[in-house]
């Protein structure tokens, strides 16, 4: 397939690793510009691009993994001629303490990250690879059937792009877990019990399914209070985030 991806940072250098070495065409895109990305080209394969480049060459898949506050900063028209059915993954988690500032439209719980990314992008996006550690991501793959094989949560409105992608997770080495719209995509997010927890593919299920479909007020004060742990930990190990 060819594929673009539209940021250069963590998860986005893993999944170009990846991809290349599954024989895949990646083509690979920062915010400085493609003449900044030869080391990036060095280590992983992929082809150095502009933003538009990357959306236009992706004809089969484009990713778009990074950070939330820099969603709007993207080209207004950096899907113009592509087709409608090439799926777009959507990677984007908040961190307000780290990296992203508040966001007041993601702190009501009436939106989650991939549907405030979907009104800004005006596409379609897949939800995925946005709980896994990008060393893991890169890392622990595993074939079909393999005891503890990592599974990942899917989520979409569009029926079809899901399943392209879930097929692309398990190609990847991960069993895919359909974890509904992008409205039931708060389950995936930082502060839940599924968020880099690496379940196997039961497990993440049967978590998904006790947690219900709509996010109650406790569900998501819980999960917030989680994430701020937890990003205040991260910062107090000098984690810092791309």
């Amino acid at each position: 397939m060819n594929i673009g991806i539209i940021g250069a940072g963590h998860i986005g250098s893993a999944l170009a690793v990846r991809l290349t070495s599954l024989d895949h065409t990646v083509y690979i895109a920062n915010s400085r510009g493609p003449e900044t990305l030869k080391d990036v080209e060095q280590k992983t394969g992929a082809t150095p691009v502009t933003a538009e480049e990357a959306a236009r060459r992706g004809t089969d898949l484009i990713v778009v993994t990074i950070p939330l506050k820099n969603i709007p900063d993207l080209p207004n028209d950096l899907f113009a001629g592509v087709p409608a059915q090439v799926p777009v993954i959507d990677t984007s988690n908040y961190y307000p303490l780290l990296r992203d500032g508040q966001m007041p439209e993601l702190e009501t719980g009436d939106l989650t990250e991939s549907e405030w990314v979907q009104q800004h992008l005006g596409r379609p996006v897949v939800k995925v690879f946005n709980n896994i550690y990008a060393a893991h991501l890169e890392n622990k793959g595993q074939p079909a059937g393999t005891t503890g094989r990592i599974a990942l949560p899917v989520a979409s409105d569009d029926a079809a792009a899901k399943q392209k992608v879930m097929a692309l997770v398990e190609e990847l080495g991960f069993d895919a877990v359909d974890d509904g719209t992008l409205h039931e995509s708060w389950r995936q997010q930082p502060g839940t019990p599924s968020y880099g927890a690496d379940m196997p593919a039961d497990k993440l299920r049967e978590h998904l399914a006790s947690l219900g479909t709509e996010r109650t007020e406790a569900q998501h004060a819980e999960y917030l209070a989680n994430h701020a742990k937890q990003e205040q930990e991260m910062a107090a190990q000098g984690i810092k985030l791309k």
